[in-house]
């Protein structure tokens, strides 16, 4: 199947494909993607599950994975405590509406889990691996007063998001640098939800783990691995990515000094 992209895998392989894993309204349920934030990103939200039909939208929870960050690079996540959504509103209105937001200064592998709900953006001077559903339902709520390349400013999704906002979530915090070692190999659990489940692969020394057959994706921060597996092997380098099909029991293989996400549902 050399050549095949995911759309023709999903109509015409699926089962193979994912296994026990869930289609997203017919498509691959994930989207997987390398941020490269030279300025500011709008604000925004994505709207939860249970208010997604009524506003015309699907969910998308998703996960960030800070591969590079500027010595004062930071995320807008969640709400500063004691923000509430009429000085939100208010704010809106003056155009000063980040104020409202918790910022959170980052540095290389920390990581953020985003659910459906919560307000967001990323800073300048990040680049970041991000893992999500596969929407692209996106409500605008600022952007820094920007114009875009036609000179006027881009368009906001006020009513959208305002009915998206989880207004209780305040300063949410980074996921924790917890690892456990297992045979050379130390595993760190970035998300563990029902929709998807992510954890960070560290290694020192050359080491090898093997890979039942389940539906998964690899992403490499630092250094380099092999899959093999189904008769093939791929190898992967830094900013790569490599999706390993539900059917086939694999072999993953890090060199020394790897770093690399390791993703399934």
């Amino acid at each position: 199947m050399a050549g095949k992209d995911l759309r023709w895998l999903m109509e015409h392989r699926a089962g193979e494909l994912l296994g026990h894993a869930p289609a997203q309204q017919g498509r691959f349920p994930l989207l997987v993607k390398l941020l490269d934030a030279r300025e500011k990103l709008s604000l925004q939200v994505h709207p939860p599950a249970e208010r997604a039909a009524e506003l015309a939208g699907e969910p998308k929870t998703e996960m960030w994975y800070i591969a590079d960050a500027a010595p004062d690079a930071e995320l807008y996540v969640g709400l500063r405590p004691g923000a509430t959504r009429q000085e939100f509103e208010n704010k809106i209105q003056s155009g000063t509406v980040a104020e409202c937001f918790h910022r959170i200064h980052v540095r290389a592998g920390d990581a953020m889990f985003l659910p459906s709900g919560r307000v967001h953006a990323v800073g300048s001077g990040l680049v970041i691996f991000e893992i999500q559903q596969n929407s692209d339902t996106t409500y605008r709520v600022f952007d820094w007063n920007r114009k875009g390349l036609d000179g006027k400013p881009r368009q906001l999704h006020i009513p959208e998001s305002l009915a998206s906002i989880d207004f209780e979530d305040f300063a949410p915090k980074l996921v924790p640098h917890e690892y456990r070692e297992l045979n050379g190999i130390k595993r760190r659990p970035l998300v563990n939800d029902p929709l998807f489940k992510v954890e960070a692969l560290t290694v020192s020394q050359r080491s090898s783990l093997t890979l039942d057959s389940k539906l998964r994706i690899i992403g490499l921060v630092e250094g380099q691995a092999s899959v093999t597996g189904g008769g093939q092997s791929i190898r992967l380098t830094k900013g790569q990515f490599g999706l390993v099909p539900a059917w086939v029991k694999s072999e993953l293989v890090l060199e020394p000094s790897t770093t690399l996400l390791l993703a399934e549902i």
